[in-house]
């Protein structure tokens, strides 16, 4: 398998070469369909094998094997033409797409080609394109799971984008929420907000390997998975992602979930089990708040979400959903929506996890886990930490699974320990506000007055000896930290002692040493004061040869043009014509005049 980000990358790279893509949106709509075309194809060709006298909805031309996978097929305007003519290209015919033998399957191909376009202007780049997506092979079981990789390429591209509210969940969040609700063959789960499919798709991998055993199993489960998204891109790739995961026909709808009618939900429309991350405040359609209860009307699409999940559950039915802190506590409709929670739900567990989870977004988020039907009487509440060295989640260090495995140890044997508690419902602050603090953090990190004082001493004598090792080491400049070594405490207690150190480790590395016999050992590195008149000889010379534009010169600052004052005590630096730093300090009595020149 080609390593992933290098094709994505690529693929991003060569696109924004072609003048017709302007902006991550188009990108990612352009790469949508064309991984759904793509995707549709390798799994028309598992059922061929399958099934007898199985029969594409692509017709044979259009079919991704008959066309793009030669990587010196068709190329340049033919390419072009063959897409986008107006009558029989690939896009005026599978937006009009009809195939008596599978109507539905037609229909999701139609919706998809009916809100997408073709930006790419170059054939030849349109090419180099295909060329890299071909890259990607999941016809195989194996290979297919990398695909979560690539989702997770897109969707930081999805996120830089520019849309609001939208935080992709991990796929460790997706699969514990999913394992811990435990949804079962036969039972109706839905995720109203479902972005990319990432909760359907754990759920179907989680039914798939615990209850599918036969045919008439695979059956119940192809009707048993619903989704509905908002976002032209993100439907796409999620009804891609469906169709990867074995669903034939996935019931899978473009509409906007706040629309639905609030009173019209009924036993009908009501389901078993909801997974989802709704947006965070993210913007909502004008007039969609009055579809709900008055007492719950607001502008906040994560709240209404809740509002919206309660009513579509079942009695009994369960749900894990993500929220943040800012919807499980505030006053007003907040407060009235809780309530309503706690007295139609039972909460029965909140899970805690770190501000960087959701990386690069740095919002405190929780996972409540409920069931319908009965009030909630207690809450346990678990606090996920980082793993032990690591500061926080990035790009590079994200979630992991296995991270969860005391939680999930925890689950069915719940007792209290540094990472969880229980609160009851009636010693819930005023406001049924669910923001509760792991209360054994503050006795964890307590100190008697003895031995705080016995700490202070050992770190006091460790900064002793470590300056004692740097004045040795920095030479001349070791000297600066006499007084510093001789009161240590200086460090802890006052502010002035790191910036004289500061100031003087910075005025050595301006001149381009840091210690004494720094150049002995550093020959071939060129000082700052060197290397800047380097620079200002070489634009002296393109300036004489007209290659290059004169600079305005800077003008000198007198003291009358300065328009600000500085407080008493403050300092500043100033290069003179030799470029060395001169430290100046302001010690004339009250205000002063600042006057910095730069030469």
């Amino acid at each position: 398998m080609p390593n992933i980000s290098s094709i994505i990358k690529n693929v991003r790279n060569i696109m924004r070469q072609d003048r017709g893509v302007s902006g991550d949106a188009q990108r990612l709509e352009q790469l949508g369909w064309m991984l759904f075309l793509k995707i549709l194809d390798e799994k028309d060709q598992e059922l061929e094998l399958l099934r007898d006298r199985y029969r594409s909805v692509i017709p044979e031309q259009f079919q991704w094997r008959n066309w793009a996978t030669d990587a010196e097929g068709i190329t340049g305007e033919e390419l072009l033409l063959f897409i986008d003519h107006p009558t029989d290209g690939l896009f005026a015919t599978l937006k009009n797409l009809k195939a008596l033998h599978a109507l539905e399957r037609a229909a999701l191909v139609r919706e998809v080609f009916d809100g997408s376009n073709n930006y790419m202007k170059s054939g030849y780049e349109l090419r180099k394109v295909i060329n890299q997506l071909n890259g990607f092979d999941f016809k195989n079981n194996e290979d297919r799971h990398v695909f979560g990789t690539v989702y997770e390429s897109i969707l930081v591209e999805l996120r830089d984008a520019g849309n609001k509210g939208e935080y992709y969940t991990p796929r460790a969040i997706t699969r514990l929420m999913t394992q811990m609700t435990a949804p079962h063959l036969g039972e109706k789960v839905l995720d109203p907000a479902a972005g990319t499919g990432g909760f359907l798709s754990a759920a179907i991998d989680y039914i798939r390997e615990k209850e599918v055993h036969t045919l008439d199993d695979e059956a119940i489960l192809q009707k048993s998975i619903s989704g509905w998204e908002l976002k032209p891109v993100s439907y796409v790739l999620g009804l891609t992602n469906l169709i990867l995961h074995g669903l034939d026909v996935p019931d899978w709808h473009y509409l906007d979930s706040l629309k639905t009618e609030y009173n019209s939900i009924g036993p009908k429309q009501q389901v078993d089990v909801i997974l989802a991350n709704p947006p965070f405040g993210a913007s909502i359609a004008d007039g969609v708040e009055t579809n709900f209860p008055q007492s719950f009307r607001c502008r906040e699409s994560a709240d209404l979400f809740i509002v919206l999940m309660m009513q579509l559950l079942k009695p009994g039915g369960r749900a894990a959903i993500v929220l943040p802190d800012g919807c499980i506590t505030g006053d007003g409709y907040k407060e009235r929506i809780r309530e309503k929670l706690l007295a139609d739900c039972n909460v029965h567990t909140i899970v805690r996890l770190p501000q960087s989870t959701f990386f690069p977004a740095t919002i405190s988020t929780n996972l409540l886990f409920f069931q319908k039907g009965t009030p909630t009487k207690e809450i346990w509440y678990y606090e996920h930490r980082l793993p032990e060295g690591q500061k926080s989640y990035s790009k590079t260090k994200s979630i992991q699974f296995d991270e969860f495995a005391p939680l999930i140890d925890w689950w069915d044997r719940r007792e209290e320990s540094a990472v969880a508690w229980r609160v009851k419902v009636e010693d819930l602050k005023r406001g049924f506000d669910l923001d509760v603090k792991n209360p054994h953090v503050a006795v964890r990190g307590m100190r008697s007055p003895a031995v705080a004082a016995k700490e202070l001493g050992k770190a006091i004598s460790a900064i002793s000896a470590r300056c004692d090792e740097l004045a040795e080491a920095l030479g001349p400049l070791g000297s600066h930290l006499n007084l510093i070594a001789a009161n240590p405490a200086a460090l802890l207690t006052g502010a002035n002692a790191s910036t004289l150190l500061q100031s003087h480790i910075t005025g050595y590395a301006f001149s381009g040493e840091l210690t004494a016999d720094w150049r002995a050992k550093h020959p071939d590195v060129e000082p700052t004061s060197e290397l800047l008149y380097r620079v200002q000889a070489e634009k002296a010379q393109l300036i004489a040869a007209k290659k290059l534009r004169p600079e305005n010169p800077i003008q000198k600052i007198t003291p009358n043009e300065i328009p600000f004052e500085i407080p008493k005590g403050w300092s500043g630096a100033v290069l003179d014509q030799s470029h060395a730093i001169r430290w100046v300090r302001c010690s004339t009595m009250g205000r002063t005049k600042a006057l910095l020149s730069l030469t």
